[in-house]
């Protein structure tokens, strides 16, 4: 039976990486994509309270059907999932990318397109977020796609990753803890796939800025800041240990990831405090 994908992303539906994620997982299965309108880059987990999304169906090559919404990455997710349950389709996976830049370390902290595939998993589904990463721009068009392309299809059909939850999302409970399925977040050289050492699984590290806010008004006088930075190396890693490292060796990273964020070995000095109300 074939798989029904779901791909998302943060840098909005006109982006060429949105496009060349779809193509690769076209041969996998039947790849439905919901994007939001326009870039939402280190959005973060956000999600639209209170307000109408907007979205109408696209022209989108390849797929067999595609909306654009005025949301963040994670509404595109959460909407997109409703959205197609609806129409009687149940999505098997879902794909976060190409994000237009890398999502190393702590950065995945802000990422839109890693919380696109980590509300992927909060919904009950194995999820992946891929990036073409590059120290030169943030935003700048990747120029080569076909290992990430290549990457993509391997992860989508694995038994592995494959695995989704024998629950209905709309039923897990409290003791639901993404064991049972992965979320993947892989970051692929901006480079042809023979330039490319190979593919090392490795934790998140820290990632460190030359960071500047520059105070600056807007067109009516008001003052603000503008924030912008270049990514820096501190210290000295193993690859094994560090996907900053790693990644800048030339290899495409990938990092198992999960939304528990619980420091589980913290647990027992914490509960033997002297806690008092």
């Amino acid at each position: 039976m074939r798989k029904n994908i779901l791909v998302v992303n943060d840098d909005g539906i006109d982006a060429k990486g949105v496009h060349k994620l779809a193509e690769a997982l076209a041969g996998e299965g039947d790849v439905y994509v919901c994007s939001p309108h326009t870039q939402q880059s280190a959005s973060g987990h956000g999600i639209s309270i209170g307000r109408l999304v907007v979205f109408e169906d696209i022209d989108f090559e390849g797929v067999k059907h595609a909306v654009s919404m005025e949301g963040t990455p994670a509404d595109c997710v959460k909407i997109g999932l409703e959205h197609y349950r609806n129409k009687g389709i149940e999505m098997d996976m879902v794909f976060s990318g190409f994000n237009h830049g890398m999502n190393l370390g702590t950065d995945t902290l802000y990422s839109g397109t890693v919380s696109a595939a980590l509300e992927g998993a909060m919904c009950g589904l194995p999820s992946a977020a891929i990036s073409i990463s590059s120290n030169l721009s943030f935003h700048r068009t990747p120029e080569n796609f076909e290992a990430a392309m290549k990457l993509a299809a391997l992860i989508a059909r694995s038994e592995a990753f494959s695995k989704r939850s024998d629950k209905n999302p709309k039923e897990l409970d409290v003791n639901f803890i993404h064991e049972d399925h992965v979320v993947l977040n892989v970051n692929v050289p901006d480079l042809p796939p023979e330039e490319i050492i190979g593919v090392k699984v490795c934790p998140l590290s820290y990632r460190a800025y030359d960071e500047w806010f520059q105070e600056k008004a807007d067109g009516e006088g008001r003052l603000g800041y503008h924030y912008s930075g270049v990514p820096k190396v501190i210290g000295v890693a193993e690859a094994d240990e560090s996907d900053i490292i790693a990644n800048s060796l030339g290899y495409a990273t990938v990092t198992p990831l999960c939304f528990d964020l619980t420091k589980r070995g913290a647990m027992a000095g914490w509960r033997d405090f002297g806690w008092e109300l």
